[in-house]
């Protein structure tokens, strides 16, 4: 009975729904198309403009509200953890909105590995991405601290760290987790099948997208100052360089990883039910 409802609010729609064929695993012959190189430096910079907008943002709230420079009313306290996370959730609205239909605006190494797992993109592809955002973030942070070099060295230079009262583990379980409200939210905000379903419905994939970093920031910089984004603490950690930045870097790798992973196979394998509907075609065959 379920199906027939989904069939027909398929058919409702007004659209012929097909699942779109799995990435290959190897594609060589990208390495010879020009959209191909378009799409790595797309992620090079808008990855280097997210870290340069977000890291001057946490910096000048922290200039703002140390008690020696007395640059703010102590009552408001300058731009606050509200105003850091609009930071990073609408600069990741923005920069989807501009590159998601050139490189599919991932600016995130783990949104890239949960999209590959989902076979929505090539394994080259992937790895070039990540070299690129990688890049791209330490890039960013090097335009910070060229620009601001006193204030960089001298307030963190926006790198993330395990904060004070949490262990490893919390740290990294709030990654993990606030990996996966990410990568769940790209993979449901930019799922074919719901576009054909609620074509009626104007739906803009970058805002959810957003406002899902948005959130998760909320929730996990009083932990680790948010990481999510293994470019975004690894570009920060190159060009701080101090050993605390180096500390505990492995958290901002491992846990986005796995909760990348763990949304990919949520989404294709319980909510879209992959596997069951290959088995089911394979014996059909």
């Amino acid at each position: 009975m379920g199906k027939d409802i989904e069939s027909s609010v398929e058919q409702g729609s007004g659209k012929d729904y097909h699942d779109p064929p799995p990435a290959p695993l190897i594609d060589a012959e990208e390495l010879t198309k020009w959209s191909f190189y378009r799409a790595v430096i797309a992620e090079f910079i808008a990855t280097l403009l997210f870290l340069y907008v977000t890291v001057l943002t946490v910096i000048g709230y922290k200039v703002q509200t140390d008690p020696l420079k007395n640059t703010v009313d102590p009552d408001c306290g300058g731009v606050g953890i509200l105003g850091i996370a609009w930071a990073f959730g609408g600069m990741i609205f923005i920069l989807v909105y501009c590159t998601a239909g050139i490189s599919g605006g991932h600016i995130n190494p783990a949104v890239t590995f949960g999209l590959f797992l989902g076979r929505k993109v090539s394994l080259i592809r992937a790895i070039m991405y990540m070299v690129a955002q990688c890049l791209g973030a330490i890039c960013g942070c090097g335009l910070v601290k060229a620009f601001q070099k006193t204030y960089y060295n001298n307030y963190g230079g926006g790198a993330n760290e395990l904060q004070s009262g949490f262990n490893k583990g919390t740290g990294l379980g709030a990654e993990i987790i606030g990996t996966f409200v990410l990568v769940y939210t790209v993979f449901s905000a930019t799922d074919p099948k719901r576009n054909a379903r609620d074509s009626h419905v104007p739906v803009l994939a970058p805002l959810p997208i957003g406002f899902a970093v948005f959130m998760v920031h909320l929730a996990t910089i009083p932990v680790t100052g948010t990481g999510i984004n293994p470019a975004r603490s690894f570009g920060a950690a190159v060009i701080y360089n101090k050993e605390k930045a180096w500390d505990d870097q492995w958290i901002f790798w491992v846990g986005p990883f796995i909760g990348a992973a763990i949304a990919a196979f949520y989404h294709q394998y319980i909510l879209r039910a992959a596997a069951i509907k290959a088995f089911g075609s394979s014996r059909s065959n």
